[in-house]
């Protein structure tokens, strides 16, 4: 067993941040799946949403995260967000980190849901490349901290509902190996390549939801998956996101007609919330019977849109479209809403096991994410997540631990099969457009696949084809559990917002899905 202070899986921004964050307090083992640079945030070109400019103020970013909530975000969540969120900003620019400028000041960009121009951003849409890249050159050169690549986490070390640090597979050596720590984080991200078609990278399937959820934590939510509205649409299954800034710098949204269809559907036309374009797109798509509308950017400079957009430019460039023309989109799996329900420090209902990022329920996202709050969740929260563990370093004395775990590599196969499958069953069945009948078909081809699953005891590959069984099928039981429409979550059979679904979904193994209410109290804080 290795002995650290702090254990952070993933090496996302929550991740990054956090370790960079907990080094000061003590020793850290940062392990990651497979590279380092290898995340959603990697990729992320929107920015982070944040109050920077005197014309803006919390109680703004308050209302409009609120609003794309839909009803189900938690108040104190909220508040703690958009009230710490600019003092993070301040910190990151402290550090050295550079974010664009313009006239002397912050360039803020505008995004879906938004009412203020609050994103501040890095290399036009490149900020989550930069930030993480900056990140990174913090954490990389930082002695406190060990990063070990290729290690997937294949289970929690606990005792007595006390968590004492992780079970790992050694992708490279192919062997087990443990870790222990006074405090364990996971930030393994979310679950949205789980789908067919999606923006995120491969390897983002959930393993940190079904990892949690089989140690007995609470998951929320999970009905709720946020397709982003606009990703290219080619003949290959590649969905290259296309980001919200692209229509905050005033692209249009144009049907198989050339006509646009957002302004009469919502007072932000292309700005509304994204899940209100991406079922109206999906709408469109289906109307006329195609697999795409145009996202025209015509109309606008064409030096500004290469300026400000160098890397979705020169994508589409590689893939021979004129992005200053029009560029053929439609909707791909993007971001998981619910996860691992925490307190507002991050903690679980498992002791000393904290989980933070897009893989954390803590209440901020409601039923829909609001553009670029999630890096700025990364921030805050894992920020409040490491000052709330210090009280634990050196008190949290793990009991012997035993290596238990084999790979049987004839089972390869079956697992990359499986996934491929998992994948067709979630677009069809769980995708923008839901009812009863397709879900409940969705969860009955799940069932049949697990009897075909590898059911090798403490084996490799049998664990993790398990794992995709138990996030698709979270997804799918929330679903069939929510009997209206909000959000993230479009029932065609139930297709209006119901006031008896003002709650929180949660399951937890072993036992029968429940309900929470929303926190809807003020804090002791008052937003300014």
């Amino acid at each position: 067993m290795r002995q650290y202070d702090y254990i952070i899986a993933g090496s996302g921004l929550a991740g990054l941040y956090t370790a960079y964050y907990a080094a000061a307090y003590g020793r850290v083992a940062l392990l990651t799946k497979s590279g380092i640079t290898e995340s959603n945030s990697y990729f992320a070109q929107g920015g982070i949403a944040a109050v920077t400019d005197e014309d803006d103020a919390p109680a703004l970013h308050f209302e409009d995260t609120i609003t794309a909530g839909r009803g189900l975000c938690d108040y104190p969540a909220v508040e703690i967000l958009v009230n710490e969120g600019p003092q993070q900003i301040h910190e990151l620019i402290e550090a050295g980190m550079h974010f664009d400028m313009e006239d002397g000041n912050l360039a803020l960009g505008l995004e879906g849901g938004h009412h203020r121009k609050r994103i501040v951003h890095a290399g036009g849409d490149a900020t989550g490349r930069m930030v993480t890249s900056f990140m990174i050159s913090k954490v990389i050169n930082n002695p406190n901290i060990d990063i070990f690549e290729n290690h997937s986490i294949i289970g929690i070390l606990q005792e007595n509902n006390q968590c004492y640090g992780v079970r790992t597979w050694n992708l490279v050596t192919l062997s087990e190996e443990l870790y222990t720590a006074s405090n364990t984080f996971l930030t393994l991200g979310g679950a949205s390549a789980i789908y067919k078609r999606t923006t995120n990278p491969h390897t983002t399937i959930g393993d940190g939801l079904a990892l949690a959820y089989n140690a007995g934590c609470e998951i929320s939510d999970m009905e709720f998956i946020q397709f982003h509205p606009s990703a290219i649409c080619t003949d290959s299954e590649e969905a290259f996101l296309i980001s919200e800034a692209v229509r905050g710098e005033g692209a249009h949204l144009l049907n198989q007609n050339g006509e646009r269809f957002m302004p009469a559907i919502h007072p932000l036309a292309e700005l509304a919330p994204r899940d209100i374009v991406a079922q109206s797109i999906n709408a469109q798509m289906r109307k006329y019977n195609q697999d795409f509308v145009w996202l025209a950017l015509e109309h606008l400079n064409p030096q500004m849109i290469k300026h400000r957009f160098p890397t979705i430019y020169n994508k589409c460039r590689e893939l021979g479209i004129d992005m200053c023309k029009r560029i053929p989109i439609a909707p791909a799996a993007h971001y998981m809403v619910g996860g691992v329900r925490t307190d507002l420090n991050g903690q679980t209902n498992i002791k000393h096991l904290y989980i933070c990022g897009e893989l954390a329920s803590s209440g901020i996202m409601g039923a829909n994410r609001l553009a670029s709050n999630s890096l700025l969740e990364c921030l805050v929260f894992g920020k409040r997540a490491i000052e709330a563990s210090q009280e634990s370093l050196n008190k949290n004395i793990p009991p012997p631990f035993s290596l238990k775990f084999h790979c049987n590599q004839q089972n390869n196969l079956a697992y990359i099969e499986l996934k491929k499958k998992i994948a067709k069953i979630m677009t069809a069945y769980a995708g923008i457009i839901r009812n009863t009948e397709l879900l409940q078909k969705g969860l009955d081809k799940l069932q049949a696949l697990e009897k075909e699953i590898p059911k090798e005891t403490d084996e490799y590959y049998s664990q993790i084809s398990g794992n995709l069984i138990t996030v698709a099928r979270l997804i799918i039981t929330s679903a069939l559990n929510r009997k209206e429409s909000r959000g993230g979550h479009f029932r065609e059979d139930f297709p209006n917002s119901n006031d008896d679904y003002l709650y929180h979904t949660v399951q937890q193994k072993g036992k029968e899905i429940i309900t929470i209410p929303i926190n809807k109290n003020d804090m002791t804080s008052v937003i300014k």
